[in-house]
């Protein structure tokens, strides 16, 4: 959420940001009018409020009927501030979706464009994948290998729900591990966090003024949501709490299930583990001073590639544009693995910088010293593994033509010490 001084003093700062972002520049002069009815409210209130006080001291001071005339001029002004009151909830009800409605403002270095057409390529890291034969993708592989039982899923689930079996269980035990470990050595703390959650902590970190009903989950019997990633549960970690500055940056590392209803996805990007209902994954999460979310989003980046070269997987590394920023975020930056079976990058990984988008929305807040005053904190976040395409980059990268699948050397000893998948009735 944006700070509404910002959009009171700066409102063509915030026209030119929804502007580049493709969302509705009117939505500021609507807040701007409501805004500027909630403070008339407000000084009218608090005029009579003032003269409610002064009234009420009279009457202690006046015998009769000069004292009945003033209990009855209070009693008025009382009616008169009940309206009043109750006309100020009404607007502060109609201000606080407006608000909740707007993005992020994008950070300047983000280049601007309606689509991810126009995202920018900032670096590669190794060469496409050279099998040397013509690629299976990963549906036929974990099929043949007896690794994922997608037609048992969809038995059970329905459609985009999968069964990972054997060695394919393991892979993804193995993968979050290694990935765990990762993280853990660069100091994170590890977190297991609920993944049902308050609609407000999902509002709060991926922004707008309701749930996405294209993406969540919602159970209104309790009034909770299935999570979409641990970066949820993590933003509200410290909800309405007040962090001491020294302890910043706070890293954390979540593993959790996460659930995404992905209405609306067809095609290719249905076909097999690349977009699906459930998938694991371990998520990077910081609460960080705002003088250095540069600095720590560059940061996070940098153990989300170190993690795919590790495993060997190819991968560019692209800033997102304007048009296809998620609302919470002022930059984020994907890292799309090369994927053999689809003969092209698919994203493996995402990290964001929300600055104090998130922090806003659900009051986290810093004190910068003893006795001083507080500021909000600036949040990230970025994908140390997301399970199910981190196996498509592997199951594609390392398969082999007789059928079985290498397993990246630094997964090896978390596979038990086995350096090939096949079959099971090969082994």
């Amino acid at each position: 959420m944006l700070d509404i001084k910002l959009i009171r003093q700066q409102p063509d700062v915030v026209r030119d940001a929804l502007r580049v972002r493709g969302a509705d520049v009117s939505l500021v002069d609507h807040i701007l009018e409501v805004d500027k009815r909630r403070r008339e409210l407000l000084q009218h209130i608090e005029a009579l409020r003032a003269e409610q006080k002064r009234a009420s001291a009279e009457i202690a001071r006046r015998q009769g009927a000069e004292q009945e005339s003033r209990i009855a001029a209070a009693r008025d002004l009382s009616d008169r501030l009940r309206v009043q009151e109750a006309v100020l909830r009404a607007v502060e009800e109609e201000l606080g979706p407006l608000l909740r409605a707007l993005p992020n403002l994008p950070h300047a270095s983000v280049p601007v464009g309606r689509d991810p057409s126009a995202n920018v390529t900032v670096r590669t890291w190794g060469a496409p994948t050279a099998l040397g034969f013509p690629p299976r993708d990963h549906v036929d592989i974990g099929a043949r290998l007896g690794m994922l039982d997608l037609e048992r899923g969809a038995k059970v689930s329905g459609s985009r729900f999968y069964y990972l079996v054997g060695d394919g269980a393991l892979l993804e035990m193995a993968l979050i591990r290694y990935a765990l470990d990762s993280v853990l050595a660069r100091g994170f703390l590890p977190m297991i966090t609920p993944v049902l959650v308050k609609p407000e902590v999902i509002m709060g970190a991926w922004g707008g003024p309701r749930l996405d009903p294209l993406q969540t989950y919602y159970i209104p019997e309790d009034d909770l949501a299935l999570i979409g990633t641990s970066e949820h549960s993590l933003a509200a970690y410290y909800m309405d709490e007040i962090l001491e500055g020294d302890r910043l940056p706070i890293r954390l590392a979540g593993l959790s299930w996460c659930f995404r209803r992905e209405a609306g996805s067809y095609g290719r990007e249905i076909r097999g583990l690349y977009r699906v209902h459930q998938f694991d994954k371990v998520e990077m999460f910081s609460y960080c001073h705002p003088d250095r979310s540069g600095e720590e989003h560059e940061f996070l980046l940098s153990i989300e590639e170190a993690i795919l070269q590790s495993l060997g997987i190819p991968y560019r590394v692209v800033v997102l544009c304007t048009g296809d920023l998620g609302l919470a975020s002022a930059k984020t930056y994907d890292i799309e693995a090369w994927m053999p079976g689809r003969g092209e990058y698919g994203e493996v990984t995402s990290c964001s910088n929300t600055t104090d988008f998130q922090a806003r929305r659900l009051r986290v807040r810093f004190r910068a010293g003893r006795g001083g005053g507080t500021e909000l904190v600036h949040t990230l976040n970025g994908t140390a593994i997301a399970t199910s395409r981190a196996l498509i980059a592997v199951l594609e990268n390392y398969q082999q033509q007789d059928g079985s699948v290498r397993i990246p050397e630094v997964l090896v000893p978390y596979m038990g010490g086995r350096e090939v998948l096949r079959a099971r009735s090969e082994v």
